[in-house]
């Protein structure tokens, strides 16, 4: 008996190496991919300047990379003695606008040196809505809890959206021209704009990705949204908020990615190096018995190994946990 619905998910014609550099921009869903990837020596870069749903908000971002934008005071809008920028996530706001500034700045140059560097860039929208802050006729990335009559909320036509990212991919393109983008929507359902709305804004982010990606032949596709939705399809595979995908649906997307876009080597490559993921998050129960200390050693025989093989990896916090053994 059949219980799930066969997705074929094409072999992209370049796959993902070890040592290619990827960023990764956009929603949470981007956090969960981008913390797997790291996990398995990859190296990544994923959401330097915080967390972006709409298309508008991560071209702007993709453009300040681009551009290695600098922010002043005057980018900030200050809310309850509390500075904010209305480009940027909660995480850098402060009550002292220069430390705002310096640490969207540090977050900006993160960003504008890892597209230069990327092979990769993972784009994951997470909606089309996007609000418009009223006085100033500009588009928000974030509203900061402020109230909600300062803005206008709009749904980003699939138009716009198509218009918005080929702009910004071909900018990027510009600094970087081996750059090659996986584009994919979140599965996570945004479910204060209602369901009905969440549809049709999902429905427009397909739309326009799927055009890029007909129309360029450095744009990709990655099916994360129908894994989710018409692949798992239950809400077992939810979190108790019943809208962001649990640990066990995000490692099956996870999972696919990796069947999908690594490339033999690399596949094989992660599979030596999950086990140590695994030995390094462990937490004995008894650190101090004979066993735990053999367990130790054999570990760190196991990371010297890999790490002559991967000599771009950084193996240092491993090497320093496994090696805390009590002497003979």
């Amino acid at each position: 008996m059949k219980w799930f619905l066969d997705i074929v998910i094409p072999y992209p014609p370049r796959r993902v190496h070890h040592r290619d550099a990827i960023l990764l921009m956009g929603s949470c869903f981007t956090e969960n991919i981008g913390k797997s990837l790291n996990e398995l020596k990859f190296d990544t870069t994923y959401n330097p300047t915080g967390i972006l749903f709409d298309p508008h908000s991560v071209c702007r971002h993709l453009d300040d990379f681009v551009k290695q934008r600098n922010y002043t005071s005057g980018d900030l809008v200050r809310h309850h003695d509390v500075y904010h920028s209305w480009n940027h996530h909660g995480k850098f706001s402060n009550t002292d606008a220069d430390k705002v500034t310096a640490s969207i700045n540090a977050s900006v140059k993160v960003g504008s040196d890892a597209l230069r560097r990327a092979r990769w860039c993972v784009l994951t929208l997470g909606s089309s809505f996007a609000y418009r802050l009223e006085e100033k006729n500009e588009r928000v990335a974030n509203c900061h809890k402020i109230p909600q009559t300062a803005f206008v909320k709009e749904m980003m036509t699939s138009d716009e959206t198509f218009v918005c990212l080929q702009k910004a991919m071909r900018e990027a393109r510009g600094i970087n021209p081996k750059l090659e983008f996986i584009l994919t929507v979140s599965p996570v359902r945004h479910s204060r704009d209602g369901l009905v709305e969440n549809n049709r804004s999902k429905a427009r982010l397909l739309e326009a990705v799927h055009r890029l990606v007909e129309a360029h032949d450095f744009v990709n596709y990655f099916p994360a949204y129908e894994l989710v939705i018409d692949v798992l399809r239950d809400y077992r595979f939810y979190d108790v908020d019943l809208v962001h995908p649990n640990y066990a649906a995000t490692q099956f997307v996870f999972e696919k990615f990796c069947e999908t876009w690594l490339d033999a080597e690399t596949n094989g490559l992660v599979e030596d190096i999950k086990p140590i993921v695994t030995a390094y998050r462990h937490k004995p129960l008894h650190p101090d018995t004979d066993a735990h200390n053999q367990f130790l050693h054999r570990m760190t025989d196991k990371v010297n190994a890999l790490s002559r093989q991967t000599p771009w990896c950084d193996w240092t916090a491993e090497l320093a946990y496994f090696s805390n053994r009590r002497q003979p």
